[in-house]
C-alpha cells in the first residue's frame, strides 16, 4: 500500500522535511555476513565496455548538425560590463548565434570571479567558437577585489547567516580543565578535476529539450531545468549513461547547461558545451579553504570537558557553507561545545560540494587537535579517542555505531609503531598516527525502481539512477539476484535517463547505495512473489528454478516495482572508522611520503567488498592528494587563478600510492531500510589528512596545522620544533 508521509531527507548534512509517497516494506533484512551474492566480490559488469572504449560517456555523443559552444569569461575577478557587442562574433566564419549578459540563466553583467561566465556563442567547430567569443567586444569597469575570507567577514561580505551552535557551560568547562590546547589550523582550496570535464548537450525535439549532460543528478537537472525555463518537468529529458568523475561538482545544471539550451532554440540544432580543463580550473567549483581556530579542555585522566571553535569558509562568489563545525559537535563525547562558522564572500571561483564537503577539512583541525591534547596530558591516542566515545549525537541515538570495533581492527596496525620507529634514520624519520571518521551515509526516500522477467530467465533493474563511476550499477545487480535467487550474470541494470525509468536518488552524499538498494531489493522482491505464486498456480515445488518458471511466459513478462522506504525516526544515521598511517619525513629536504593505510570502516551491510574495496583506496589516495599536493591558488592582487593546468596542480601519481589495507565492521544496521547499508564514498577521505599530520608529529616532533603539507611547509614545521625545543616546551595550562 502506498503511503503519504512527511519525513527528513539529507544530503551531504544538509537536513530538509519533504513530503513522499513510499510502498510498505514488509521485507525482514537479510542475515548478517556474506550470502549468495550480496557480500561476495563482484567484478563490475560495466568493466569490459569502459576498458574497450565502449561506454558512451557524454564526451562521446555526437548528434547530427551538433553545434559546438564556447562562453566568454571575465578576465578579473570582480568587474561589471559597461558594454558588449556581439556583432564581430557573430560576423565570423561558421558562427551560428550568440547570447550576452541575461540571455542565458548564469551569464551575468556582474562578474563575481576571473573566470565567471558573461557571454555565449554556438558555432560550427569549437576552434571557430573560441575565435567567435575572443572577438567579443567588451568594456569592463573594474571592482574592488576581496580575497580574505576573515576581512570579508569584518567587512559583512558573507554568503549567509554565520551558523551558530552551543550546548552546556563551555566558559565555565574551561575554567574548570587541567589541561587546554589550542590552535589555528587552516585548510587549502581544492580542485575536483573530474577526468570528464563539465559538459552538456541540448537539443530540442519540438517543445521537448533533451539535456545528454555529465551529472550526479539526473532528476535534479531535469528539476532545475524545467523550473528555470518554465517548461513542465515532462517535457525535459536528462540522459547520463555513463560519466567520468564528479566528486560533488556535478550535482547541477550550470551556466554550460543554459546556454547550450539558449542557443540550441535559436539556431534549431543541437549545442555541445564543454569547459575546457583550464575552465575546470577557474569555473567549474572546487573545495573552499577553511581557517579553524580551535581550543579543547579536558581533566588530567583524559575526559573532554570542553570544545570550541570558530571557523572561516571562504565560499567564494557563490555556493554554500559547508559544515566544517560537524566533527566538533559529534565526534567525541562533550558536554560543552560551542561553535560559530562563518561564509565569507571573496571574488574568487565558487564553492561546489566535494566529497565530505566540511568534515574532510573539520576533521583535519579537530583531530590534530586531539592528538596536541593526548601528549599533554601524555596519554596514548587511541585510548584517548576510546575515553570520550559518544553513545549519542547530541542526544540523538544513532540508529548503529560500531566505532569501537573499528577502533579493535585498529589495535594491530596500532601497535606496529614501535617497530615503525625503529626503522627511522639520521635523515628519514618514521612514525605512525591515526584519527577518526565520522561522517552521514544513510541515504533516504524517494527512490524507485522496477525489476523485469520473461521467459529467458533474465531480469533486468530499471531505474532513472547514474553511476557516477563507484560501481552501483553491480551493487544493484547483486541486490537484485540475492533477492530473485538467480544467478548474477543473468541480471542486468538499465539506468541513466530520466524518460526510461522511475525518480532515483542524487549520487552525492553517501546516499547512493543506502538510497537505490532498498528500492531494488523490494521491487525483486515484488517479481520473486509474483514468481512464487505462479509456481503455486502450476503446482510446482516452492524451490522451483525460477528460470524453469518463468519459462511458462512465453511472451509475458513479471513487472516488479519496488520504493525506498523512509529513515528510522528519531535516529541519527552516520558511517564511523578509523585510519591508521604510516609516514616516513626526509628531515633535511622536508619529503613526506605516506608508506601505508590502514582504513577501518563501519558502514552498514557491505553489497560489494570488491567495489568497497576501491572506494575506500580511491579515497585515501584522493586524500593523500588534498594533503601533500593538491592546492589551487590565486595572485593575491589580481584573484586571477595561477595554477590552470595539471602541470602546475599537482595531482597524485601511481608513485604516491602506498599499501592500503583495508578492514570493514560489515555489520548491518538493523534499523536502516531492509539492507542495512549506508554509503561509503566519502567516509574514506575524512581521516586521512589529519592521520598524516599526526604520523608526522609522531615521525620528528613537528606539528602541521597547515594543508597542503609541502616541503616548504614540512621544513616550517620542522624548524618550529626545533625552536620550540630550544625554548622548551610549555607547560599544560
Amino acid at each position: 500500500m502506498a503511503r503519504l508521509i512527511r519525513t527528513e531527507k539529507e544530503v551531504e548534512g544538509r537536513f530538509e522535511e519533504v513530503w513522499i509517497v513510499v510502498e510498505e516494506d514488509p521485507l525482514e533484512q537479510w542475515p548478517e555476513g556474506p550470502l549468495s551474492v550480496v557480500g561476495r566480490d563482484a567484478p563490475r559488469q560495466d568493466g569490459s565496455l569502459r576498458v574497450r572504449g565502449e561506454a558512451r560517456y557524454t564526451a562521446d555523443i555526437k548528434l547530427p548538425g551538433m553545434l559546438h559552444a564556447a562562453v566568454l569569461r571575465s578576465p578579473h575577478a570582480h568587474a561589471r560590463v559597461q558594454r558588449i557587442d556581439l556583432a564581430p562574433a557573430l560576423a565570423l566564419p561558421g558562427v551560428r548565434a550568440a547570447i550576452g549578459p541575461g540571455e542565458a540563466n548564469g551569464l551575468e553583467e556582474e562578474a563575481g570571479w576571473a573566470g565567471a561566465p558573461v557571454a555565449a556563442v554556438a558555432a560550427d567547430t569549437f576552434a571557430q567558437a573560441r575565435a567567435a567569443v575572443e572577438a567579443v567586444d567588451v568594456e569592463w569597469e573594474e571592482l574592488e577585489v576581496v580575497l580574505d575570507p576573515e576581512d570579508a567577514v569584518r567587512r559583512g561580505l558573507v554568503t549567509g547567516e554565520a551558523r551558530r551552535s552551543e550546548r552546556g557551560d563551555v566558559d565555565r568547562a574551561f575554567a574548570e580543565a587541567d589541561v587546554i590546547v589550542e590552535g589555528t589550523y587552516r585548510t587549502q582550496t581544492v580542485l575536483h578535476n573530474s577526468l570528464e570535464t563539465h559538459q552538456a548537450i541540448c537539443e530540442w525535439q519540438g517543445d521537448t529539450l533533451h539535456v545528454y549532460i555529465s551529472t550526479q543528478y539526473i532528476w535534479g537537472i531535469r528539476q532545475e531545468v524545467a523550473e528555470t525555463l518554465g517548461m513542465p518537468e515532462d517535457k525535459v529529458r536528462v540522459v547520463c549513461e555513463f560519466m567520468g568523475g564528479g566528486f560533488g561538482a556535478k550535482n547541477s545544471p550550470d551556466e554550460y547547461t543554459f546556454a547550450a539550451a539558449e542557443l540550441a532554440r535559436r539556431t534549431g540544432r543541437p549545442v555541445r558545451c564543454a569547459l575546457t580543463r583550464h575552465e575546470e580550473h577557474t569555473s567549474a567549483g572546487n573545495r573552499n579553504s577553511t581557517i579553524q581556530r580551535l581550543r579543547a579542555a579536558a581533566r588530567s585522566d583524559g575526559t573532554i570537558l570542553a570544545l570550541e571553535g570558530e571557523f572561516f569558509n571562504s565560499v567564494g562568489w557563490s555556493g554554500w557553507s559547508s559544515p566544517t563545525e560537524g566533527p566538533m559537535r559529534a565526534l567525541y563525547a562533550c558536554d560543552n561545545v560551542r561553535t560559530v562558522t562563518h561564509a565569507a564572500k571573496l571574488n574568487a571561483p565558487p564553492m561546489k560540494a566535494f566529497r565530505a564537503p566540511g568534515f574532510a577539512e573539520g576533521t583535519f583541525g579537530l583531530e590534530c587537535l586531539i592528538e596536541d591534547l593526548a601528549a599533554r596530558l601524555e596519554i596514548d591516542p587511541l585510548e584517548l579517542r576510546r575515553s570520550n566515545y559518544a553513545e549519542s549525537n547530541e542526544g540523538t541515538p544513532y540508529s548503529s555505531k560500531n566505532l569501537e570495533e573499528c577502533y579493535r581492527l585498529a589495535e594491530p596496525h596500532w601497535e606496529r609503531r614501535h617497530e615503525v620507529r625503529a626503522r627511522s634514520d639520521a635523515v628519514w624519520k618514521r612514525g605512525v598516527g591515526m584519527a577518526s571518521q565520522i561522517w552521514y551515509g544513510g541515504g533516504g526516500p524517494p527512490s524507485y525502481a522496477w525489476v523485469r522477467l520473461g521467459s529467458d530467465g533474465r531480469a533486468t533493474v530499471i531505474t532513472a539512477m547514474q553511476d557516477i563511476g563507484t560501481g552501483t550499477r553491480t551493487a544493484m545487480a547483486q541486490i537484485a539476484a540475492e533477492e530473485l535467487r538467480v544467478p548474477l550474470e543473468k541480471v542486468d541494470v538499465v539506468l541513466g535517463d530520466s524518460a526510461r525509468g522511475p525518480y532515483a536518488s542524487i549520487s552525492a552524499g553517501s546516499s547512493t547505495t543506502p538510497s537505490m538498494g532498498p528500492a531494488v531489493r523490494a521491487a525483486a522482491a515484488d517479481a520473486r512473489e509474483q514468481i512464487e505464486d505462479i509456481a503455486e498456480q502450476r503446482g510446482l515445488p516452492k524451490n522451483t528454478p525460477v528460470e524453469e518458471v518463468v519459462g511458462l511466459l512465453e511472451e509475458a513478462q513479471i513487472l516488479g516495482k519496488g520504493a525506498r522506504g523512509p529513515n528510522p525516526t528519531g535516529m541519527s544515521v552516520l558511517t564511523f572508522g578509523v585510519h591508521v598511517v604510516e609516514v616516513a619525513v626526509d628531515v633535511e629536504t622536508g619529503e613526506v611520503r605516506v608508506e601505508r593505510v590502514a582504513a577501518i570502516h563501519d558502514v552498514g551491510r557491505i553489497i560489494n567488498p570488491l567495489g568497497a574495496s576501491s572506494q575506500v583506496e580511491g579515497g585515501v589516495i584522493q586524500g593523500i592528494g588534498h594533503t601533500l599536493s593538491e592546492e589551487r591558488l590565486l595572485d593575491p592582487e589580481t584573484g586571477r587563478v595561477l595554477t590552470t593546468s595539471l602541470d602546475a596542480y599537482r595531482m597524485p601519481t601511481i608513485a604516491d600510492v602506498p599499501e592500503i589495507v583495508c578492514e570493514f565492521v560489515d555489520k548491518p544496521d538493523e534499523h536502516l531500510t531492509n539492507l542495512g547499508s549506508k554509503g561509503l564514498g566519502e567516509p574514506p577521505i575524512v581521516p586521512i589528512a589529519a592521520a598524516i599530520a599526526n604520523a608526522i608529529r609522531d615521525a620528528t616532533g613537528a606539528e602541521v596545522h597547515e594543508l597542503p603539507i609541502s616541503r616548504e611547509e614540512m621544513l616550517r614545521a620542522l624548524e618550529a620544533a626545533k625552536e620550540k625545543e630550544r625554548r622548551g616546551a610549555p607547560a599544560a595550562v
